[in-house]
């Protein structure tokens, strides 16, 4: 069983993935942003450093993906491959910080790997409001996303909401950041715990 998060920076993927991996004894799958070794380099200069960045995060989910169905685990993966190819690629080609020449190879390079792997069995989409972000963003104070601006989180906000809203692949549950704290409140993490049981239980009795 393969579940994976999504939602935008600082909507609480990677803290949901440790809490579900915790409640489930689901084998986690988490996005490598420490070890990137593009980050630093695109937040200072996003233009030169979008398509570099791009390709490694391709790269890695691709190969996260290939790990997760090749073995017989439950599994709960921290963002999907869609969110770089339907969001943030395409986000940077629009503020004319990707070349269309370098948008074009990076699309044709996720056409090709989607074709290989298999959909999430369920999508949780996180969804929150910029000023949300912006806390959850401050509060863990990565040096690197200081320099967010608020429209960049603006813009892939609604480039994430015309996804999920049309996305196909398979079950969606969407939960609400701005009315649901399971980071700080076990009330909130036991709504968010039943909700998934309901999509779970519905997909693999």
């Amino acid at each position: 069983m393969h579940i994976a998060i999504a939602g935008n920076i600082g909507s609480g993927k990677t803290t949901l993935t440790s809490l579900l991996a915790k409640h489930y004894k689901w084998t986690p799958h988490y996005e490598d942003a420490d070890d990137n070794p593009y980050l630093n380099d695109f937040y200072d200069d996003m233009q030169r450093w979008s398509f570099n960045l791009q390709v490694y995060f391709l790269n890695a989910r691709f190969g996260q993906v290939q790990e997760i169905r090749k073995g017989k685990q439950k599994v709960v993966q921290d963002r999907t491959i869609y969110e770089d190819a339907y969001i943030f690629a395409p986000n940077l080609h629009a503020m004319g910080l990707m070349t269309t020449r370098d948008y074009d190879n990076y699309f044709n390079l996720f056409k090709l790997m989607d074709s290989l792997v298999k959909a999430p069995d369920l999508i949780i989409y996180l969804r929150a409001s910029v000023p949300t972000l912006v806390k959850h963003i401050q509060k863990r104070g990565r040096d690197y996303e200081n320099s967010i601006r608020l429209d960049y989180l603006k813009r892939l906000n609604e480039r994430y909401e015309a996804w999920i809203t049309t996305y196909e692949g398979g079950k969606v549950l969407i939960v609400d950041i701005d009315e649901i704290n399971f980071s700080e409140s076990k009330e909130d993490l036991g709504k968010v715990i039943r909700m998934i049981d309901a999509e779970v239980n519905g997909l693999f009795k």
